[in-house]
């Protein structure tokens, strides 16, 4: 890859663990959260293998002990270079009082492969979530999980053998839809995004897919972050949010609570769709 030049505004913008000096006892959190609420639940197939990778495993959390019902996908953040999916899955705990079952993957991590053939994972992990359960999912993500739900929207799951609507709608929290101010910051570094590939692999660019795109970002994120999730919403007539007081870290919380509008939100998507 090329040197990266800088541009001192966008990298601040990006770098959301800079802008929240408490993210290490957050991350903590999230990790001691998730093995709880893996001890405590009992209904739940893990570490299925839907691709030959290193990290090509997902849990799927159950309602209970049939294995049936609605199934949403939660796919975790890390700016497609860091954490896994054993940090989050705690998050299930909202849908699945609704009795709504949640498949969590992990996936191969930059730059170990590039971003092209990391979102092909997540597009296996998908339909190989969908083919189990028999049905659609709903997709859900936080930050590079959220740009990762619009790209599972924006894919042609007829090329790929499957039903238009294998994903049938999606839920992003604090994610990224245009790639290219990305490249100026240090994010691009496992990445190495130029600016064709990060024009390819916008879904901000992207036409408008068949499911319905919810975007919903923290109050306390920034304007990047803010526009990110205004510009999809407003390319694909979806619906956008603002989340009072959650910074980039805590935005995901409401996906534990079954009592939270945004988990009332996406139940109410998932209907529509």
């Amino acid at each position: 890859m090329t040197d990266i030049i800088l541009d001192p505004w966008l990298d601040a913008e990006y770098d959301n663990r800079a802008k929240v000096p408490g993210h290490p006892a957050i991350i903590a959190g999230w990790a001691r959260d998730a093995a709880a609420f893996l001890d405590a639940h009992p209904h739940a197939d893990l570490g299925l293998r839907y691709g030959a990778g290193p990290r090509q495993a997902m849990d799927v959390f159950w309602p209970g002990a049939a294995r049936g019902g609605p199934l949403a996908l939660f796919i975790h953040g890390g700016y497609w270079a860091a954490l896994d999916r054993s940090s989050f899955s705690h998050l299930a705990r909202g849908l699945l009082a609704h009795g709504v079952a949640v498949a969590m993957p992990s996936y191969d991590l930059c730059p170990g492969v590039s971003l092209e053939e990391l979102v092909d994972e997540v597009r296996d992990a998908a339909a190989f979530a969908a083919a189990r359960a028999g049905r659609p999912v709903h997709a859900t993500g936080h930050s590079a999980g959220g740009h990762l739900t619009a790209m599972l929207l924006a894919t042609d799951w007829r090329a790929r053998g499957l039903a238009a609507d294998a994903v049938s709608g999606g839920c992003a929290v604090s994610g990224l839809f245009d790639l290219e101010p990305l490249i100026a910051t240090k994010v691009n570094l496992p990445l190495g995004l130029d600016a064709p590939r990060a024009a390819a692999l916008s879904p901000a660019l992207m036409p408008k897919p068949r499911g319905r795109l919810r975007a919903v970002v923290g109050e306390l994120e920034g304007a990047e972050y803010l526009r990110q999730s205004a510009v999809i919403t407003a390319a694909w007539r979806g619906t956008f949010g603002v989340l009072p007081g959650a910074d980039h870290f805590t935005a995901p919380a409401p996906l534990a609570d079954p009592d939270s509008a945004l988990v009332a939100a996406i139940l109410a998507d998932m209907r529509a769709a």
